[in-house]
Formats: C-alpha cells, structure tokens, sequence
C-alpha cells in the first residue's frame, strides 16, 4: 500500500512537468522557424471556374496539382518538377486555353518586386519540356492565343513563337541605366508597383510597351564588399525628391506590320501609373497623372493610330492612390473605386464619364473582389466591421441588397473562381494561425483546405499570452491599438513598456490578423517581462480619406503627436513605468522612431530604427512628393519634421540599423544622421550589415539582427 502511495504521488509530481510551458528563444524564431504556419500557395482558379491549381512541396521538388472547387479533391497532378530534374520553381502561368504552362525557375531578385528566370515552357498534353531562352529573361507571358511568348532581356522587349522559334526582337535601343523597354524604372516598380510594363492585347495582335528614358535621371551607387580584394559598386538610377523622373513614353505595337507607334498625348503627363485593354482589343487605357499625384486623366487610346481622348478626370485635394480595381463590364462601362465621398467606394464608370456610387457608408472598401455580371452582383471586402478588420460581402446591383459572406470577424481574404462559382477563404486572426476553407459564391463553406490545427496544438507548449485590441482617446483623435502583457502579469507591478510601430500614410499595424514571426518575438519581449504596445497614429488607414491624408505636406508631425501622446497614456496606466518606455520601427517606423527618441525625449527613454529616412530630402519622389509635394513648393515640411534637425533633443539610448546595400532607404540617411548625432555631441549605437538591402535577411543576418536589438532592449529599457 505504502509503494502504491509513492508510486501515485510521484505520477502527479510529474504531470505539472510535462505540463509546464516554455518560454520562445531566438533560436525558435530564427534558426527553427518554428513560427511559420501552413498556407495555400500560388492559387489559381482555371478557366472553367469548376477547378483550382496550386503548387505544392515535395521531397523531390515541387507539383502542379489540379482541384475541385465543390469539394476540394484532386484531380490530378499537372506537372512534376523531379520529373524533369529543374530547379525550384518561384511561379507558373497558364496558356489561356490551359495546354500550357510557363514555369520561373533559378530565379535572381532585381529589386523590391522584379526579378529574372530560366523560363521553361511545359506543354501538359504532350508531357513535353523545353527552355524558352538559354539567357535569365524578365517577365515572359504567353500571348492570348498561347502561341508566342513576350520577354525582356537587356531592356529590350522579344516575342518568341513557340512553334517555329522564330524571334522577334520589338526594341533595339535598351541600354541599362538609360533605356528600358517593357519593363520599368527603378521608382516605378517601387512606387507603383509597376513591374511588367507591356500587356498582350486580348486578340494577341498587339502589344502596349512602355518605353523609360532614365538618361537624365541621376545615379545612385552603392558599394558592395562581396569578399574581394577591392569593393565593386552598383550603381543605378533614382529620382529622389524635387529631382527629375524618366521621360515616360507608352507605345503599341503591331505584330502583322511589325510596325511601333507611339501614343502621344495632348496632356504631358508626368506618370502613366498603369495601363489596360478594354473589351475592345484596338481600345487601352492609360492612366495620366500630374507630378503633385493629385489629378488623374482616364485616357482612351487607339491601336491602329495612337489617337486617344480622355473619359474623365479625377482630382484629390490631397493625392490619389493607384489601384488596380478596373474592371471593364460586357456593356462596356466598368468598376472603379474612388475616395471621393472621402470613403474608398466602389462605382460604375459610363463611357459618357459619369458614375453611378454602389457602395456607401463611412467605411472603407479595402478590395474589390469580382463581378458576376450574369446575377448582377459584385464581391468586395470591406471595413463595415471594424477599422481593425476585413470582412467579405456580395451586393446586388439591381436591388442594392447586400449580404455578409464571412462568418467570422477578422481579417478575411477572397480568391474567386472565373465565373464567380466559388472562392477560397483566408481567415487571418491576432492569437492564431489562418484557415483556409473553400465556399460557394453565397457564402456556404464546403471544405476546409487548411485549418492549421497542428501549428495551434504545437504553439500550446509556449507560454503566450493573447494580443488585446483597445482605443485609445487623446485629445486631438481616437487611436487604435493593442498590447501584449507578460504571461504572468500583475496589475499590482510596473513594467516597462517596449512600443511599436510603423505610422506611414495609408499604412495599418493594428489589425485583428496573424502577425507571423514578430508576433512570437514580441511575446518572447513579454515573457522577459515587458509589456508590448503598438498605436496606429493619424495618416495610417482604415478610417477614410481625412484621417489618412490630414499628414499632408507635414509627414511626421501628427504621427509624432500621436506617438507621444500614446506613450503619455500607457505611462499614466499603474501597472507601466512611465520612465522605463522604448519604441521601435523599421522604414518608416525608423523615421518615426527616431522622431519619439528626439522630439519625445522626455517620454521615451529607447529607441530602435532599422533602416529609418532620416531627411525626406533623400527619399525617392514619387513616394515623397506625393504626400509632400516637392522641396523647392515645401521646404519646411522637409526639414521641420527631419530627425536630423532635432539630434540635440536626445537623451535615451539610440540604436541605428542600416543594410549597406539598401537600394530602397539608402544608407545615406543613417550616415547623415550620424554626421548630425556626432555634430550634437550625442552618444548612440550602430550597426552596419554589410552587403544587406532593406529587408537584413539571408544566412544567419535575421538571427543576429533580432540578437542585436532583443540584448539592446534587455541592457537598457
């Protein structure tokens, strides 16, 4: 009895053991990634609107893997990377009648979004494979007839036809760092989100190509120390604020006459942020915008000469953000969003130039999803539940009766089938990983694709506590927040406070979605007893037009208010140490950090900026000036708000983070704020990664720089 009795008692001791949860290391985030749930990658719905296709790992390699929307099985498997012994595939694309694939493989990032590939062509009823090109070409699409395939190769456009191999070569003048054809300049791709920069028409019997000049754009050079006796240096183009842009020029051409026609305008535009074809194959549309961004021209071009004429005209008394919500109906007239009622809502364009407002309400439509022109109904995501979240909804057209499709509050994210049949669902949330489900149109869920159950039951071994949302009220505005708590809090003690934050225009922190790796970072900042907050200031959105756009001309100055005002709040709160508050952001959360450390002295006593602008003067200008127009019209906004002239307020610890080879926020502006920081005898940190652009990322970079900043966080807040 008395062996039973210790046997028993020992079992109980032992339970709590087992039970016991862990606290997160840096290990886990950056050396395990054990904080990566699972995700459905590279859907695509087929042309039928009954199938799906995604690409899926292997231990081989990778598969194209063919689905039924009604109930997710599978059909059968499209392609087999092992069969055919080629490297990672980065993307694939279908022919328009679905016998083809293009595959991107041994990939070569450019830039931000641009890149280059050994493209192969796979045609999936003859199970045969051949290379496109020997060389790595940019952005290869197949014509609509899937029978030719366009290209860019040392700036110069090509259209190969598949059959015959026969090449022709569009453009003759490409030259780097001073023409560039269907591809685009350095500021558009950033800015824009230009990157292909020519577009099939919907017969395949033209092209519309842009056509950059750069030659009068100056250079940027960056020096690279890849382990050479001697550095080498990369240099490129790019327009920084008040300085000149690429003469921008849109052509078309014609296949049969082999024939380039320019498309002049009567307007001189600065920017031609996008272009389309209408249903019309001889119709495109450009968008023609002013360099202030605040005025934008719907122009109708013709194909067979270039003349063109403007639908209409939009105008911002602040600026415009680009979309690419344009889609043309069969009656010709098409969606567009505008924020004109001072909420992004979604309207019907006539060709006369009129509009009829669909949506309506002081909320933000934050995706246009669809159409069904058949049903007469749209699909869109919108802010009707809360600034914080996404919710999907379908509308009718004809009566204005509208339904919510999402079931569950948070950040919700459609993919709909052609024909608008069916739709996978993203379901994003603040304490979980995201599910995706598959639904008919009218919202009935059919499938649940995946719902991350094993990532969820792994993450209950750590000892996390859950991200709470929260307004907070100052006296200029209401601001959205949220705040991790140690898992062991008590309201009796004080903690000091570690804030983040990103603050740029039209940009959004606090949203009810899963927060990836700096999500478990930040609860590992809590196991070690901080308490973790982060405010979205004015100028971010979510809440329309005027609390986005009021930062205008003055990028900085309310966002710091904020900041500040927020960091007064937690520090009134009793359980936050009003002395022990640091703050951190990277980009532009660098150039708002290093606003807190100097303009809010008194209030943060640490602060982090990793790869932070430091003068906006140094900044690219379409960005720039679009919220602040150029230095020469505003040269107070420019430098009343720069952390540089505001080093003498310093009294926290300041640690600075750059990558040597940030192509997008040069390290430029860390090394002026240096010359500033030493000038103002202010004592600070630094850390250089060598080689490293503006994500710090490759090898053990990640690893060493969250190292960097969790110990600079430890020692001193």
């Amino acid at each position: 009895m008395k062996k039973i009795l210790i046997l028993s008692l020992s079992f109980l001791l032992i339970i709590p053991l087992f039970a016991q949860k862990r606290d997160i290391t840096l290990d886990d985030l950056w050396k395990d990634y054990a904080f990566f749930p699972k995700s459905i990658d590279d859907f695509n719905s087929m042309n039928d609107g009954e199938h799906y296709s995604t690409m899926e790992k292997t231990e081989e390699g990778q598969e194209i893997i063919k689905y039924q929307f009604k109930n997710g099985k599978k059909v059968r498997t499209l392609f087999t990377s092992a069969d055919f012994k080629i490297t990672k595939i980065r993307g694939y694309t279908f022919s328009k009648n679905e016998k083809q694939l293009l595959l991107a493989t041994e990939t070569e990032k450019i830039y931000r979004y641009s890149s280059k590939s050994v493209y192969y062509i796979y045609n999936i009823f003859t199970d045969k494979l051949k290379k496109l090109s020997d060389d790595k070409v940019m952005y290869a699409t197949f014509s609509p007839k899937g029978d030719k395939v366009a290209y860019v190769l040392e700036n110069n456009l090509f259209i190969k036809d598949i059959q015959t191999e026969k090449i022709i070569q569009v453009t003759t003048d490409g030259k780097k760092n001073h023409i560039i054809n269907g591809a685009s300049d350095w500021v558009y791709e950033e800015e824009f989100a230009l990157v292909r920069s020519f577009e099939w028409a919907p017969d395949g019997e033209h092209i519309a190509y842009y056509k950059f000049d750069e030659s009068g754009v100056k250079e940027f050079s960056m020096d690279l120390f890849k382990g050479g006796l001697y550095p080498t240096q990369e240099v490129f183009k790019y327009p920084k604020a008040g300085e000149d842009n690429s003469v921008v020029k849109v052509y078309f051409y014609n296949l049969e006459s082999d024939k380039n026609t320019y498309i002049y305008t009567e307007k001189d535009y600065e920017y031609f942020p996008r272009i389309k074809w209408t249903n019309n194959p001889k119709i495109l549309t450009i968008y023609g915008m002013n360099r202030h961004q605040n005025e934008l021209d719907f122009v109708l071009a013709n194909a067979e000469d270039g003349t063109n004429s403007v639908l209409f005209t939009e105008k911002d008394k602040y600026y415009i953000n680009i979309h690419d919500n344009l889609t043309f109906l069969p009656e010709d007239n098409f969606i567009w969003t505008s924020e004109k009622s001072g909420f992004n809502h979604i309207y019907i364009k006539n060709l006369d130039g009129s509009d009829d407002q669909i949506t309506k309400g002081d909320w933000e439509v934050t995706s246009f999803d669809g159409v069904n022109s058949d049903k007469m109904e749209i699909y869109y995501s919108s802010t009707e539940d809360g600034s914080i979240n996404r919710s999907l909804y379908v509308q009718n057209l004809e009566t204005n009766k509208k339904i919510k499709l999402s079931t569950e509050t948070g950040t919700n994210s459609a993919s709909f089938s052609k024909g608008m049949k069916y739709y996978m669902n993203s379901l994003s949330i603040a304490n979980s990983a995201p599910v995706f489900t598959l639904h008919t149109a009218d919202g009935k869920q059919l499938k649940v694709l995946e719902n991350n159950t094993d990532f969820n039951t792994k993450m209950e071994r750590f000892n996390l506590t859950n991200k709470e949302f929260f307004t907070i009220q100052t006296e200029d505005t209401e601001l959205n927040a949220w705040m991790i708590k140690p898992p062991d809090f008590d309201e009796n003690k004080e903690y000091p406070l570690y804030m983040f934050l990103y603050g740029g225009p039209g940009a959004q922190q606090v949203t009810n979605s899963f927060g990836w790796t700096n999500y478990y970072w930040y609860q590992m900042l809590a196991q070690k007893g901080y308490i973790v907050a982060c405010v979205d200031n004015r100028g971010t959105g979510g809440k329309g037009s005027e609390f986005k756009k009021m930062t205008y001309k003055e990028l900085g100055k309310y966002e710091t208010i904020d900041q500040i005002n927020a960091a007064k709040y937690f520090g009134g709160l009793d359980y936050i140490n009003a002395k022990r508050i640091g703050i951190q952001g990277w980009s532009y959360g660098g150039y708002m950090s290093s606003l807190a450390i100097t303009k809010g002295a008194d209030v943060f006593s640490l602060a982090i900026a990793v790869a932070p602008v430091t003068n906006w003067r140094y900044y690219d200008n379409i960005y720039t000036e679009r919220y602040m127009q150029t230095p020469q019209e505003n040269a107070s906004g420019y430098d009343e708000n720069s952390p540089i002239n505001h080093v003498e307020k310093l009294k926290g610890h300041y640690l600075l983070v750059h990558g040597s080879a940030d192509d997008n926020v040069h390290v430029q502006n860390t090394m002026e704020m240096i010359s500033a920081l030493v000038k103002a005898n202010k004592q600070f940190d630094l850390f250089i990664y060598t080689d490293k652009n503006h994500g710090i990322y490759g090898g053990n970079t990640r690893y060493h720089l969250y190292k960097k900043m969790t110990d600079f966080i430890l020692e001193n807040l």
